[in-house]
């Protein structure tokens, strides 16, 4: 395994336990917090740069009509908006959407999932 790829696992691993502890932490407290937040940012900043050096590794060229790309791009774009809605929230103190966010929040971490469990399962068909 090359150094790239023990990177990319490791990023994309990173992103998976800071977004799954920023998500699960908000259910389980039912009302969003400024640390749920710094954790849906740091899941996200270490999906992209999992996500970069994948892109370096991959030996075709960027096809958004693979299954596996479209999943992640959703995947991303869902963080990336969730991230940003999630800090609007916080700073706007909207005790509504601050009680009830974590809805949003599983559904796209359960996106998120489709994305992290295909590209698992693709990398140990090769």
């Amino acid at each position: 395994m090359s150094t790239l790829q023990i990177l990319s696992v490791v990023l994309i691993t990173a992103a998976l336990i800071c977004y799954s502890i920023g998500v699960w932490a908000e259910r389980i407290a039912k009302y969003l917090k400024r640390w749920h937040v710094l954790f849906f940012w740091s899941g996200f900043i270490f999906d992209v740069s999992g996500t970069y050096a994948m892109h370096l590794l991959a030996t075709g060229p960027f096809d958004i009509t693979e299954l596996h790309t479209l999943t992640g791009q959703i995947a991303l774009w869902l963080m990336f908006f969730h991230a940003i809605w999630a800090t609007r929230a916080i700073i706007k103190k909207d005790e509504r959407l601050l009680k009830t966010f974590h809805r949003f929040s599983v559904f796209v971490w359960l996106v998120w999932l489709i994305p992290y469990f295909g590209g698992m399962f693709l990398g140990m068909s090769k």
